[in-house]
């Protein structure tokens, strides 16, 4: 410890101007040079020391200790990980199972759930505590706290570990801090890369998406004033009944409901719209018949008063559920009911244009221009390790061919190598040559040991053929083999060929024709005739899955997904129609599934560059989509949770107080009477 004091001390004045000399005594010119060799090894050592010990996770463990480098290769383990993803979707599975009852009361099963807590708990400190000695915990380069989703990781065991020592007599509310919790399936995002690319991605779009939201509200803001100009005040009038008496004109009771239990908006007749215009087209009047009704002011409006446009605040909220496409139909009727139908098209075809379907899809090409632009990253990252992983092949297979070619000449030059022997090096250097060329032209779409066994068998079956040819004589069966052979290629090039595939679309068009023109009181005709047409279309689709196996081999028309599907199919028609021979009264309706085989129209794509391409892209975006609709369930699913945290059993509780004082009063009015 002395020494590297004085190593400090020595690094400290060296900063400061000062030299050698007034460190140790005398001008470090005339000192030895053993000596100033022994003091730069220290300098070196104690320099060394100090860069070890930043890389010390916890100031404890270094990079070589043994226990970090076991807690290193079980974060990295893949069973690890798949357990603790297991552990979150249990978590989610306990929290969602959860029953929240008025007072603090628990189920039997909430109160068996809320045991586990303390073991999901030491799980997820356990993970924490091994990332952290792994990773080191905050000050060192791809540390545990230095990554976004381990501080979300690192909260949810803090506030976990919190949750379990606050004692529930304290004074602290502990359902705040429960609500924590519902951060936990968050977990799985920091699990699944994918997910971590659809976040990552909507968290980019944050800046573009604030200035669009500001464009949004702007609009919003807009169309509030016109609308407060416009229909300030013209909710308030409905249909009251005109024979009924009450102390409050306001009353409930006196409004009329139609047949929806709904009230409407109406127009008082005489009073002219917008102070200025006295058109009423198609204005509500309340003549209804068989009820006296009267249309006047002193009604709440719709939703208690929340959707109308009697200030800024509501008229935005209004304009919001219109923009949103969410019962703005609803509102239109209310205006056309209060002030009529000629101009209000005016205010709400344009609102819905402008605010649904260009501002708010813009939010939607904004974020899928940041999807795209993620994915591009991700892809450019994927291709450029492709390649750094080829140019390392290729490395060191120049490097064996090389150490090889090495060997074969200090073969060569040995005196004790037969000409044979000479003659399989060339021959082999001349294969290894042609290897490698091919390797170049392809590309280099195939690994090097895949080339090699492509040559070699190739080069073996040649001589093979040849050995066969000359050692095997021509009998009939092999003659008949051969035969056998000349036809499944032409059977092979056949079934191949556009024209045997669209001969086989139009037979399924048929077939799918044929299933749907059968309907009910059908003629006995139809009926015979489509009974016919069963067995017709059977016997050829079994034709043709035969000619197939035939042509392509049974290994090679199962390789194809398709091909499985009719198999599936054809399989299940045959059992029908065996079914329905010894039953007759009994159909599985599995003859429907012929006309699945329609799908078999995506095979096009083979012959059309364009819509294959199509195709691709489509199929490509189901991962992101995927991804998206997951990430929607985890938002959906937290605030689910976090609703339940926070309000779970207030309204039943509300609801048994209101019931408890009904009660009360009921029961001081019979005291009363019996007094």
């Amino acid at each position: 410890m002395g020494d590297f004091n004085n190593v400090s001390a020595m690094i400290r004045a060296l900063k400061e101007g000062g030299n050698l000399a007034a460190l140790t005594g005398g001008d470090p010119h005339n000192l030895h040079s053993g000596r100033r060799g022994a003091w730069k090894a220290k300098l070196k050592h104690y320099a060394k020391q100090i860069n070890s010990s930043s890389q010390r996770s916890l100031f404890i463990f270094k990079k070589n200790n043994w226990i970090r480098k076991r807690a290193n290769d079980v974060i990295e383990w893949n069973p690890f990980e798949y357990m603790v993803l297991l552990t979150i979707i249990a978590n989610c599975i306990v929290l969602a199972l959860e029953e929240h009852l008025p007072h603090d009361d628990k189920t039997t099963l909430a109160r068996s759930l809320e045991k586990t807590e303390i073991y999901f708990i030491g799980i997820f400190c356990f993970e924490a505590a091994l990332k952290i000695i792994a990773l080191g915990f905050v000050l060192h380069e791809g540390s545990y706290l230095r990554s976004l989703w381990n501080v979300m990781d690192f909260v949810v065991v803090v506030t976990g570990l919190a949750t379990i020592s606050i004692k529930k007599n304290s004074s602290f509310d502990l359902r705040t801090l429960r609500a924590v919790r519902v951060l936990r399936p968050l977990k799985l995002v920091s699990g699944i890369p994918s997910l971590q690319v659809v976040l990552k991605s909507i968290l980019k779009a944050m800046a573009p998406l604030f200035q669009i939201a500001l464009l949004v509200l702007f609009a919003i803001i807009i169309f509030a004033i016109i609308g407060l100009e416009l229909y300030s005040g013209v909710f308030h009038t409905t249909c009251f009944y005109a024979n009924r008496t009450a102390a409050d004109s306001d009353s409930e009771e006196l409004i009329y409901k139609g047949d929806d239990h709904q009230s409407t908006t109406c127009g008082i007749p005489g009073e002219p719209v917008w102070g200025w215009l006295n058109i009423k087209l198609g204005v509500n009047t309340c003549n209804i018949p068989n009820e006296s009704l009267v249309c006047r002011e002193y009604w709440k409006g719709p939703n208690e008063g929340i959707t109308s446009f009697d200030n800024i605040g509501f008229a935005m909220l209004t304009v919001f559920q219109c923009i949103t496409m969410e019962g703005w139909t609803q509102v239109l009727y209310w205006t056309n009911d209060a002030v009529g139908t000629l101009f209000n098209w005016l205010y709400f075809v344009p609102l819905i244009i402008l605010g649904s379907f260009f501002m708010l899809n813009l939010v939607l090409g904004v974020l899928s221009g940041e999807f795209a632009k993620e994915r591009e990253r991700v892809e450019n990252r994927r291709a450029f390790l492709k390649i750094r992983r080829q140019q390392q092949i290729e490395r060191e297979y120049n490097n064996y061919i090389e150490w090889i070619n090495r060997a074969e000449d200090v073969i060569l030059n040995e005196e004790r190598t037969t000409e044979q022997e000479r003659r399989a090096i060339h021959e082999a250097r001349k294969y290894a040559q042609l290897k490698k060329t091919r390797h170049n032209r392809a590309g280099k779409q195939h690994s090097v040991d895949d080339d090699e066994e492509d040559i070699d068998n190739a080069f073996n079956r040649g001589r093979g053929t040849d050995i066969e040819r000359q050692d095997r004589p021509r009998t009939f069966m092999r003659r008949w083999h051969i035969q056998q052979r000349v036809i499944k290629s032409k059977i092979r090039i056949l079934v191949k060929t556009q024209a045997f595939y669209w001969t086989v679309i139009v037979l399924v068009f048929l077939n799918t024709a044929c299933v749907a023109i059968e309907h009910h009181n059908q003629n006995q005709f139809l009926t015979d005739f489509l009974y016919i047409a069963e067995f017709v279309f059977l016997g050829l689709f079994v034709f043709e899955m035969l000619f197939k196996m035939y042509g392509l081999g049974v290994n090679q028309y199962f390789a194809s997904s398709f091909n499985i599907f009719d198999f599936v199919v054809i399989f299940g028609s045959i059992f029908e129609v065996v079914w329905t021979y010894f039953h007759p009264e009994e159909s599985f309706g599995v003859s429907v599934l012929r006309s699945l085989r329609l799908l078999r129209i995506f095979k096009v794509t083979r012959h059309w560059a364009s819509l294959r391409n199509l195709v691709v892209s489509l199929l490509s975006s189901m991962r992101s989509i995927v991804s998206l609709l997951f990430l929607l369930f985890l938002f959906i699913l937290i605030f689910a949770l976090l609703g339940m945290q926070l309000f779970g059993g207030d309204e039943y509780q509300q609801y048994q107080d209101a019931t408890a004082e009904e009660e009360g009063e009921g029961m001081e009015g019979e005291e009363e009477e019996h007094a």
